[in-house]
């Protein structure tokens, strides 16, 4: 199921896999603690807060206000053919912080501490093994979603 991020995750089981499939659906989900209501994104199997182990997931809208960026010049290994390209991170306005990609849709020239983002998953399909990443795109950028949530 983890494959789906580039990475490949051992355990037989995790509480979180739900997260994965979500993804695919194009849907951002956050987690809720179903003892003290914290919430978290991505999903976390406990609880920050209170370490309870039951949780229920929510959609996250993808709204986000950015929080810092870097243009990397000089990639890790792997993303050499990507090069110069402009990571960021943003706070969601529900809960959490990602990390990801200025998306094309917001020039290089026009990207601002505390300007207004919408987070877009992305699925690379073109491969056989799914791989999602997401883009930080201009507010009100939409993406592809399945008509239900599981």
């Amino acid at each position: 199921m983890f494959k789906w991020f580039g990475k490949v995750n051992f355990s037989p089981f995790t509480k979180v896999t739900g997260f994965a499939d979500h993804l695919k659906d194009g849907r951002l989900m956050g987690s809720r603690c179903k003892k003290c209501g914290a919430t978290s994104f991505p999903p976390r199997a406990d609880c920050v807060e209170c370490m309870h182990d039951e949780f229920e997931f929510f959609e996250v809208s993808g709204r986000a206000t950015l929080h810092t960026y870097t243009k990397i010049a000089t990639a890790p290994t792997g993303f050499e053919d990507m090069v110069p390209y402009i990571v960021g991170l943003a706070d969601l306005r529900e809960t959490g912080r990602i990390v990801a990609w200025i998306g094309d849709t917001i020039p290089e020239e026009e990207i601002r501490i505390g300007m207004e983002m919408q987070v877009v998953p992305r699925i690379f399909e073109e491969t056989e093994e799914i791989k999602v990443y997401y883009t930080l795109e201009k507010p009100g950028t939409t993406w592809m979603k399945a008509d239900s949530i599981h």
